[in-house]
């Protein structure tokens, strides 16, 4: 259990009743978040980092040259930045939060705040997970006045960050190219990270960032603060820099055109932002997140994920019995264990035959697919593999039954037609609406209660909220669509997951738009992207191996020329980076080589002896591809230190190029540890083939690795990459 240094000067109380305190400690095995906190006043941030001890705690600098309100309020110091701002009955702009106790319950405390001359109460809340060494940190609005409030800012969080040569990492992108890093200094001003989607969240940004607090960020040394917010809509983080000694972070919903309206009584729950401290660099705060999400966050995160053929870009629309079947026993014969029937199997009277069609009208196409979903899972079951299908529940089309019938449980704002989307005719339909929820719901609670032997579905989301308006919420408030969405969307996975827990749920969002620990914990893994080229993604899995680990990141194996960006690349090169994430197939089999279909058997029958150590292992990012020095390298390292997968992968190829060696990170120094070659295509073995170094020799010194793959002749490419076995004898 955490100990709680909640007094280190005044007294103590060991009950669940209120305690009161100079100092709260909230803190994991390696990390101290340190408050003062005095009845009358707003409590103050005093310390985060590294783990102080008991004589430490007792002898703390105040700090000074900035504002160190744990939260603070608009109105009562009008130019500094609030965490909170509102508009109270009265018409009263200003807030004024002060400590009025602290509870203490578990691994949970709880600082509670009013306003003096209000009957506003917020709770700020702090959660530590000891052995994950993290944080979570939100608050808890509560309106005690007579009439409504309206929230017009409502952050979950300030943190405080003292300038010095700080660096931020973040993330931005587009479709297809999701989740690039950016590395920059803070400099004078405001950072701004938001995003306005509606119903994905990181396909333009992250709601993720980390500070390197001693100069441009490196992958395994130096002091790192990590920060999630777990929420699945729309989000805002902030970092001003002004003419005090800190950065201020902030990070919450995203208030534009979302002011809420807070009625007498109720209590208003912000989303948890995760906070995480390592002096370990960049891969130790992402190795904090992984081990934190796989065990809290993640759903069925300490299982091991099955290799899948996803049937998308081997047939796109063009599903029918004969072709799923072919498809199912291709899989099976690689060793394969699963296979996913994509969009294109449904609508009666609209079949859905592309995508400006369908959307609502979830019963099985007969044309299509005549022995229906019991042929499928007859076939799937005669394959000895799972079966999993496509569905996109948010969603309808004008093109539909659904929307014949339901024309106002679409999101359109008032007056207004509605603004259409993919194909011209798709629409959101509304999740703030209960009618719409049990509708959702009802997709997938049909599908498995009448066919429980389902065991994987793949919920895409295609759209944004491109019109504001809901037609189930009255006038008034119009600015809650975003927010009652997302709560909606919340309490329909809540009651999929009570009924149906063990079913496999991938989240996608026109490929990478749900990757957030909002959604996750419905959620199996996430599609990192629609783009399937392995070159572009190295660049976009390393940028999210930041804050998800590998058993969360579909990557898949898929044709070339590729059917997004045309480049052709090596199989190998497509099986290598695939390996890093959870392995699986984008692609029609029966157009592969028997020389590729061997070459998958091979790495499927490899990636099953690793999978234990990619998917519950520790990462360590090695070289990235964002530095342009000719390749990328990371590595998966059990916690026993027994174990190790090393990935090598050019970025570019040039005659007479000198690539740095790579050093290895996170293994056993006085062990020693044994190489061999995954997934080899070369003639010759590699010269450390079967040998053994020691940990201290990896890591120390590295493997020269050749810079290019030496198959026959006729196989030759100029896409080089290597993964490694290491296994400690």
């Amino acid at each position: 259990m955490m100990k709680k240094r909640l007094m280190m000067i005044a007294m103590l109380c060991l009950s669940t009743a209120w305690a009161w305190a100079e100092q709260v400690v909230i803190e994991t095995r390696n990390v101290s978040l340190v408050l003062d906190v005095e009845k009358g006043a707003q409590p103050k941030y005093v310390y985060f980092g590294a783990k102080l001890s008991a004589q430490e705690l007792s002898h703390l600098q105040t700090p000074v040259g900035g504002r160190m309100d744990a939260y603070p309020a608009y109105g009562l110091n009008a130019p500094a930045e609030a965490a909170l701002a509102m508009r109270h009955a009265d018409g009263n702009l200003s807030t004024a939060l002060i400590v009025e106790g602290i509870q203490q319950s578990g691994n949970i405390t709880t600082i509670q705040l009013k306003d003096p001359a209000y009957p506003i109460t917020v709770n700020l809340k702090y959660r530590a997970y000891p052995d994950e060494d993290m944080i979570e940190t939100w608050t808890e609005i509560i309106n005690g006045e007579k009439q409504t409030v309206t929230l017009t800012t409502f952050a979950s969080a300030m943190l405080p960050i003292r300038r010095g040569d700080v660096w931020l990492s973040h993330f931005y992108g587009s479709w297809a190219n999701e989740t690039q890093l950016v590395e920059e200094p803070l400099t004078p001003g405001q950072k701004v990270i938001v995003n306005k989607d509606g119903t994905r969240n990181s396909h333009t940004d992250h709601a993720e960032v980390m500070f390197s607090l001693d100069g441009k960020g490196q992958e395994n040394a130096g002091q790192v603060i990590g920060a999630a917010l777990c929420y699945s809509g729309n989000y805002r983080l902030k970092v001003t820099t002004d003419d005090t000694e800190y950065h201020y972070f902030f990070a919450g919903i995203n208030e534009d055109n979302s002011e809420y309206h807070l009625k007498k009584g109720e209590t208003f729950v912000t989303p948890k932002l995760a906070l995480t401290f390592s002096q370990q660099g960049l891969s130790g705060a992402s190795r904090n997140f992984h081990k934190w999400g796989r065990k809290y966050m993640l759903a069925h995160g300490d299982k091991e994920r099955k290799i899948l053929l996803n049937s998308w870009e081997g047939v796109y629309f063009d599903i029918n019995q004969k072709g799923m079947d072919q498809m199912m026993a291709d899989i099976a014969s690689m060793g394969g264990e699963l296979f996913v029937m994509d969009d294109g199997w449904f609508g009666d009277k609209y079949p859905r035959k592309t995508d400006n069609s369908s959307l609502g009208d979830w019963v099985v196409d007969k044309n299509k697919l005549p022995e229906g979903i019991e042929g499928l899972l007859r076939d799937a079951k005669k394959h000895g593999i799972k079966f999993g299908i496509w569905i996109e529940p948010e969603m309808s089309n004008t093109v539909s039954e659904l929307y014949e019938q339901h024309p106002d449980w679409i999101v359109k704002a008032p007056n207004r037609d509605a603004v259409l989307g993919r194909g011209g005719t798709q629409v959101v339909l509304d999740m703030a609406n209960p009618k719409v929820q049990d509708f959702v719901f009802s997709i997938v609670d049909n599908l498995l209660t009448k066919y429980p032997e389902i065991d994987y579905i793949k919920w895409d989301a295609n759209m944004p909220i491109m019109n504001h308006g809901s037609q189930y919420l009255d006038m008034a408030n119009q600015s809650h669509l975003y927010i009652e969405y997302h709560r909606g969307f919340e309490k329909t996975c809540q009651r999929v997951r009570a009924k149906y827990p063990d079913v496999t749920i991938q989240a996608c969002g026109s490929g990478g738009g749900r990757a957030n620990w909002g959604f996750l914990p419905y959620f199996d893994e996430f599609w990192v992207s629609d783009n399937t080229d392995a070159l572009q993604r190295i660049y976009m899995q390393w940028g999210t191996s930041y804050f998800f680990p590998a058993i969360a990141m579909a990557s898949h194996i898929s044709a070339t020329p590729n059917h997004t960006v045309f480049r052709t690349t090596a199989m190998k090169y497509r099986i290598d980076v695939a390996m890093s994430g959870r392995l699986g197939m984008e692609i029609q089999p029966k157009n592969m080589t028997d020389d590729e279909k061997e070459l998958c058997r091979k790495a499927i029958a490899e990636y099953k002896q690793i999978r234990p150590i990619v998917q519950f292992g520790n990462i360590y990012r090695l070289v990235s591809p964002y530095d342009k020095k000719g390749l990328a390298s990371m590595m998966y390292v059990t916690d026993a230190k027994d174990k190790a997968v090393f990935y090598w992968w050019k970025t570019e190829s040039f005659q007479n190029e000198h690539l740095p060696r790579v050093k290895m990170a996170g293994l056993d120094a006085d062990r020693m540890y044994k190489v061999k070659e995954l997934n080899r295509i070369d003639l010759k073995p590699l010269t450390f083939e079967g040998k053994s170094f020691s940990g201290a020799y990896l890591m120390n010194h590295g493997l020269d690795i050749p810079y290019r793959n030496e198959p026959e002749w006729s196989k030759k490419t100029d896409w080089s990459s290597r993964v490694l076995l290491l296994e400690a004898e």
